[in-house]
């Protein structure tokens, strides 16, 4: 006989107080409850139930099978809703927080995303920082560089490609930058952040090199930036997304060609221990998908799509894909698509994957 139904069957009769309660339940005949309590019993070798004329009770062996079975039915009654769930159509309101620097990226996609599925609404919510995802009720948050809430998880969506660049008329009075280190006498036009000074990182056949920049423009907008490094204000350490049609046109000049900015890494951020719902999934898949990698490969235990708690190393299933193709993006940031691995790892700043 089913293991599983003869385990409901004995969890009923004691929910339900009576055999005849737990048939009702379950929706069969008090005889096949009581077959299948018996056979239950038979297979663990042990009496789980005392039986009189007027009540039925727990033996004490029954009292531990109980409280063990009960947690299997119901882990078994999630695992069905979330296949349920993964078959579903998206479907709700999905609340996202983003990084301001990030808006340029992420308002396109969130419109992709909504063209894909119109039975979803979506919120977009930029700031500098991160909000109380519990108390503001986002489903997501996506946010690029160090984060430190060990309460979340992280999970690695893309890698932005940053472009240094400046215009001409600024390069023509002051000339153009040969290594990282002429950029510390530079006026450096940069995102404002939690220091006063800003230190960029390049990596050339010399090796890596961290700068020290300032300058006579910050801004927590990106548009801002580049709106400074088009007037000739000075040079921009930028998403290429952002300035790659400047560059095509001769607006801007690319800078230091032999070295490669340290690229930004894209997080979505969620609560730990939540379910996630199908649109959430939907939506995490589809920016994996857009933020496809096209770079060098990610290291090994920070690949894009990888999920990192503090506890063990397991492989997760392939989350929900978009149900048709989405127009392709042309802007230059990168991911992976699948879902390579999940993995957990002590929590060190914040439990990421990249």
């Amino acid at each position: 006989m089913d293991q599983v139904s003869s385990m409901s069957a004995f969890v009923q009769v004691v929910n339900a107080g009576s055999f005849t309660g737990a048939a009702r339940r379950l929706e069969i005949s008090p005889t096949s409850v009581t077959s299948r309590v018996q056979s239950f019993e038979q297979q663990l070798g042990v009496r789980l139930l005392n039986r009189t004329t007027r009540k039925v009770s727990l033996t004490e062996e029954g009292e531990a099978f109980y409280e063990r079975c009960s947690r299997i039915l119901a882990e078994l009654a999630e695992v069905e809703s979330l296949a349920g769930a993964l078959q579903a159509k998206p479907n709700g309101t999905l609340r996202l927080n983003a990084d301001i620097r990030l808006a340029h990226v992420i308002a396109p996609l969130v419109g992709e995303y909504a063209a894909l599925y119109p039975e979803i609404s979506c919120e977009l919510i930029v700031a500098e920082t991160l909000g109380d995802m519990v108390e503001e009720k986002f489903d997501l948050a996506i946010f690029a560089g160090p984060l430190r809430d060990c309460s979340l998880i992280s999970r690695r969506l893309g890698v932005a490609r940053l472009a240094l660049c400046a215009a001409p008329a600024y390069l023509a009075v002051h000339g153009s930058p040969e290594h990282p280190r002429d950029l510390a006498a530079r006026n450096c036009l940069d995102l404002v952040g939690s220091l006063a000074v800003s230190h960029w990182r390049f990596a050339g056949k010399d090796g890596e090199h961290a700068v020290d920049v300032a300058g006579n423009l910050r801004s927590n907008s990106i548009e801002g930036l580049r709106a400074g490094a088009l007037a000739g204000q000075g040079i921009c350490l930028l998403p290429l997304s952002c300035v790659a049609d400047d560059l095509a046109r001769g607006m801007l000049v690319r800078l230091l060609p032999g070295y490669d900015a340290a690229p930004r890494i894209i997080h979505a951020l969620y609560p730990s221990g939540r379910h996630l719902a199908t649109r959430i999934r939907s939506f995490l898949d589809f920016m994996i998908e857009r933020l496809r990698e096209s770079g060098p490969a990610a290291p090994q235990a920070a690949r894009a799509g990888e999920i990192v708690t503090s506890i063990e190393r397991r492989p997760s299933a392939r989350g929900f894909t978009p149900s048709r193709p989405a127009p392709a993006h042309r802007m230059d940031f990168t991911g992976v698509g699948a879902l390579v691995a999940a993995g957990r790892e002590r929590c060190q700043g914040v439990r990421m994957a990249g």
